[in-house]
């Protein structure tokens, strides 16, 4: 059962985690951050794939 919870807080965690780069890549202060920050983005998913 605990193996579930683990599952459940990790999707949780990663639904955090791309909302809020989301959120940063919208409101950046400049177009250098946006790139580095969607660098990043792409990054984590190839990651969790």
């Amino acid at each position: 059962m605990s193996n579930i919870a683990a599952k459940l807080r990790a999707r949780r965690a990663e639904a955090r985690t791309r909302r809020a780069l989301s959120r940063a890549i919208d409101t950046a202060g400049s177009v250098t951050v946006r790139q580095e920050l969607i660098a990043i983005a792409q990054a984590r998913q190839s990651n969790l794939r």
